[in-house]
């Protein structure tokens, strides 16, 4: 492992290896908590559904404890965009719900997030949904060795305007990642391209854009956590992991490596 300037952490191979067995435990979790998200279940009870999960699999959530977050996963609901404490809310139909989850193998992280509607739901928010993880993996696929940390967020916010009127979070943003959940540089969801640190092997980020279907302001609750809309409108986010190898794109969190989603893309896989 070493570092480029202003503290950005390079992985070798091996450690990047560990990232995905950490990315591996995310994915698996989300997955299965897509399959729990129904009307009548809190958000206590996901939580507590992704902290076994991540135990059992011989990983620790990267979450319980970080600054004093006291879950394993956010649980954000409808106009509540990120960082939502779970409980005792219980999830109605027509809700989405925005799940952040983040687990640690042998002291190497890994951080995804997805959103899930809750039966039937409006198009509006199908749409939001739809364009959210199309602008995450359209950053993930900008992203080239050589290149630089704004290729992303220019990909991100390009898509998302040509899909309508949205509001993109500009006070919340992506991360590197690796021996930390959180490290230099942040990776911003809109931006000019070319400009920011080099895109270089054994760098990881986490890309997540943050879209509501009104502005982009926000507020923090009293439980100095949950990031809600200003105008109440709701939201989206999705996340991935990934770095860059010789070969291509790897995206350590999602459970193929994101194989088919950059092929549509037509994007190198550079995974394993």
């Amino acid at each position: 492992m070493g570092f480029l300037d202003r503290g950005i952490e390079i992985k070798t191979p091996e450690q990047i290896a560990g990232m995905r067995r950490a990315g591996l435990v995310v994915g698996r979790t989300l997955e299965l908590l897509r399959g729990h998200v129904r009307a009548g279940i809190t958000t206590g009870e996901l939580d507590a559904i992704a902290e076994d999960h991540i135990r059992s699999s011989g990983a620790t959530p990267s979450f319980q404890g970080y600054h004093g977050f006291p879950a394993s996963i956010c649980a954000s609901v409808n106009d509540e965009v990120v960082h939502g404490i779970p409980g005792g809310r219980v999830i109605a139909e027509g809700d989405v719900v925005s799940i952040d989850c983040g687990a640690i193998v042998d002291g190497w992280h890994g951080d995804a997030a997805i959103t899930v509607a809750v039966g039937a739901v409006r198009q509006e928010l199908t749409d939001l949904m739809r364009v959210t993880e199309e602008a995450m993996w359209s950053g993930i696929a900008a992203a080239r060795l050589g290149g630089r940390v704004t290729d992303i967020s220019h990909a991100v916010e390009r898509h998302v305007r040509s899909q309508g009127r949205y509001g993109i979070l500009e006070d919340y943003t992506g991360h590197g990642i690796g021996s930390q959940m959180h490290q230099p540089p942040n990776v911003p969801n809109y931006g000019r391209p070319g400009k920011g640190p080099r895109l270089v092997e054994g760098l990881a980020l986490a890309v997540e854009p943050m879209i509501t279907l009104g502005a982009k302001d926000t507020s923090v609750l009293d439980d100095d956590w949950t990031v809600v809309t200003d105008d109440g409108s709701w939201a989206a986010h999705f996340e991935h992991t990934f770095t860059i190898t010789p070969r291509g794109t790897w995206v350590l969190t999602a459970l193929d490596g994101g194989a088919e989603q950059l092929a549509a893309l037509g994007v190198p896989y550079g995974g394993e």
